[in-house]
């Protein structure tokens, strides 16, 4: 009998824990900062609107005001990083050889009409624009879209290369890059820990296991995008009648399976984005978006747009946003208004600096009087702070020495949380760079104890993540 009550109260216990971390996950885990967020994803730039992966197909759903392009990445003989789908030419170009034995100059020009892979019995015309562009052209083109690239093959020159081209470009904060091998995706992380990796099919399966066992809540996650295919999609692109019982059973179960939305809300709720792919018709943008999808990938650009401005309650997107705008630059105008603000006696949000925006990939909120010593982040020379608001350097960080700062700029602040530091219990939250989302240290937001109250409202800063500006020498 009291071994029965033991295992009982035992499994209780593990129950309500676990549901509880798996809806409020900020308790065990720190929420992900991405560098983007992303509602509207281009499919090979819109497959179906332009020959796929083209620079005319990006530069239509960039000029729609899409949130993201994907793209496939290989590289030729001469190692070329070129932006193509398939290992072998002969669908895209006719020509039966492997991109990887042919150098880039001899490459041949695309066909002049393409199936599109995720509409049945579709077709795209293509324009003048036939040629397989360098994955650098996309970079030098469009310097602030994010970038979601698909490392198609293991090959360790060209996660290299990528890597060396996505921080020439000083794009870090705006790509995210794997695969559905778990191998390259290690590789990758490996190779540029900076640069956020997507779930590979191993792990997307270890995560739905660890789901539907309870065990996801406390388990930690490197990932910072979900992507993964609506499977009830493929009813769409076969012929339902000329599927067997047991892949229309596979099928259903493999929906059920993943479309989840608490799985999503808890991914969300952690700073991990979730990508549905690829999705075509109204029906199923809606569906992505009601089950907490972040963003949605589709070969039809103007269709998701069209959606998104006609549903702007079901995509999330706030109604106080004059339309037409990306769900990106939505977010961005509207963080003030971010519920993390709310909810908490402790918090107070900071006044808003006017925004200043600069060339190519670079806005910053505030820029600091360059008559006055400054300290920047040292990941990308945003401002953070003016000498004069310095208040102590006799702190101490996770990294070493850390400076206290009246005030501050260009910083975001996560949740409050309260923690246990050298000087006692503290209310804190962790701040991070507004521009590269680089974590710095954190904000005292409430002490609890008498001599520690000149603290509140405060801003510790790491010195290992700042660099002095303007007239110091």
């Amino acid at each position: 009998m009291c071994a029965a009550v033991y295992v009982l109260s035992t499994v209780t216990g593990y129950v309500l824990t676990s549901a509880l971390l798996l809806k409020f996950p900020s308790l065990l885990h720190r929420r992900k900062h991405g560098g983007f967020r992303s509602r509207h994803i281009s499919h090979r730039g819109g497959a179906g609107e332009n020959l796929e992966n083209t620079m005319a197909a990006f530069k239509h759903a960039v000029q729609l005001g899409t949130d993201m392009l994907e793209l496939d990445c290989h590289l030729t003989k001469d190692e070329q990083v070129v932006v193509l789908h398939d290992h072998n030419l002969i669908r895209s170009t006719g020509v039966g050889v492997d991109v990887s034995s042919v150098a880039y100059a001899d490459l041949p020009p695309y066909l002049c009409r393409l199936g599109v892979t995720f509409q049945k019995e579709c077709y795209c015309e293509g324009g003048e624009d036939k040629r397989i562009p360098l994955l650098r052209e996309v970079f030098e083109n469009f310097p602030a879209t994010p970038v979601n690239i698909d490392i198609k093959v293991n090959n360790d020159t060209l996660i290299k290369k990528v890597s060396e081209l996505v921080v020439k470009y000083d794009r870090e904060h705006l790509t995210v890059w794997g695969n559905s091998n778990n191998t390259v995706v290690k590789k990758c992380y490996n190779e540029n820990p900076r640069i956020p990796v997507l779930f590979s099919m191993p792990r997307v399966l270890l995560l739905v296991g660890l789901f539907y066992t309870g065990l996801l809540p406390f388990f930690p996650l490197k990932e910072q995008f979900l992507e993964i295919p609506m499977p009830s999609i493929i009813t769409k692109l076969k012929d339902p009648s000329g599927m067997t019982r047991s892949q229309r059973v596979l099928t259903w179960l493999a929906d059920t399976l993943l479309m989840r939305k608490a799985l999503f809300d808890h991914l969300t709720a952690r700073g991990i984005q979730v990508y549905i792919w690829v999705l075509n018709d109204e029906e199923d943008f809606k569906r992505a978006f009601d089950l907490g999808a972040t963003g949605i990938m589709t070969d039809y650009p103007t269709k998701l747009k069209e959606f998104m401005e006609n549903n702007r309650d079901i995509c999330g997107v706030c109604a106080s946003c004059p339309a037409p705008t990306t769900a990106l630059t939505c977010v961005l105008r509207c963080f003030p208004c971010e519920p993390t603000w709310a909810g908490s006696p402790f918090l107070h949000r900071p006044p808003t600096p006017p925004m200043v925006t600069m060339t190519r990939s670079k806005t910053f909120q505030a820029y600091l009087p360059s008559c006055h010593r400054t300290y920047s982040c040292i990941h990308c020379r945003a401002h953070l702070a003016n000498h004069d608001e310095l208040i102590s350097k006799s702190f101490q960080g996770s990294q070493g020495r850390a400076y206290l700062f009246n005030s501050v700029v260009n910083v975001g602040c996560g949740p409050a949380e309260e923690r246990v530091l050298l000087t006692g219990l503290h209310a804190v939250a962790d701040i991070y760079c507004e521009n590269c989302k680089t974590t710095l240290g954190w904000k005292y937001e409430h002490a609890f104890e008498s001599s520690q109250k000149y603290k509140e409202g405060k801003f510790i800063i790491e010195l290992a993540h700042m660099i002095k500006d303007n007239g110091w020498d």
